[in-house]
């Protein structure tokens, strides 16, 4: 199946969603379609070391709807909000065994930037995850649109962003992050792919909470078959790091 610029294959044991045959946007494994496949979008759920129980959150670039459909059934008490611009991709969210909308969860035909420019509703975690074929969608790459999403956070809400392709595209997304968010950021290496995860935090007080992070690892790891401890090293690897690292902190930036 095919839209305006992606395209849906079938091998058999995994579906993919491609940008082109070389760009692999989504894949759901045929026999455990809940699962995450991808290791960013498996570290992407890190959040939950800082906020086990979030009320809501929203979710930007679905592709496939895997972060959507993982989010759906683990957080059961959340309400689940995905954004999407292009029409194709909610389309092919059928074929990749996307729930319908209910109370808990709904689909949104919308430009990112656009909704989140509007007022809406408060939410605890925002997981950006919108790329072209080249990496992180550079319509992104100003200072309001990061604005916007801390505006739309709870107090002790958490950003989480998949940063991906060209070093200069992904150098200009770090730095818009870490300057809307004052530093409050955490940056982690995705194995084996040229992605980086931002977790940013919206409030002092929870930049971070170590020790009910690693106290959560054992329970967050039983109830949702992720590696929580991995991910709880990642994070206390990407914080020491931080000092390290020449400030993020941006002049001018042309992505």
């Amino acid at each position: 199946m095919r839209g305006r610029d992606r395209a849906v294959h079938d091998d058999g044991e995994a579906r993919r969603l491609h940008f082109s045959l070389k760009h692999i946007q989504s894949e759901m494994m045929l026999g455990d379609p809940y699962a995450l496949t991808f290791r960013h979008t498996q570290k992407m759920m890190a959040f939950l070391l800082f906020l086990p129980e979030p009320k809501d959150v929203v979710i930007v670039g679905p592709g496939g709807g895997s972060l959507t459909k993982f989010c759906r059934r683990q957080l059961t008490h959340s309400r689940i909000t995905t954004v999407e611009n292009d029409e194709d991709v909610i389309v092919f969210g059928e074929l990749f065994d996307m729930p319908s909308e209910d109370a808990r969860m709904r689909i949104v035909h919308a430009d990112a930037c656009d909704y989140f420019a509007q007022a809406g509703a408060p939410t605890d975690v925002i997981l950006l995850d919108g790329c072209d074929k080249l990496g992180t969608a550079p319509e992104f790459c100003n200072d309001l649109f990061y604005q916007n999403l801390r505006a739309r956070l709870r107090p002790q809400g958490i950003l989480v962003a998949n940063v991906a392709g060209p070093r200069s595209r992904q150098q200009a997304h770090r730095r818009l992050i870490s300057e809307t968010f004052e530093d409050r950021v955490i940056f982690v290496d995705v194995r084996f792919c040229s992605n980086r995860l931002a977790f940013a935090f919206n409030d002092s007080q929870n930049f971070p909470d170590w020790w009910s992070a690693i106290h959560r690892a054992d329970m967050l790891a039983q109830r949702h078959g992720l590696d929580f401890h991995e991910f709880a090293r990642l994070l206390q690897r990407g914080y020491r790091r931080r000092k390290f690292e020449p400030s993020q902190a941006p002049h001018r930036i042309n992505c």
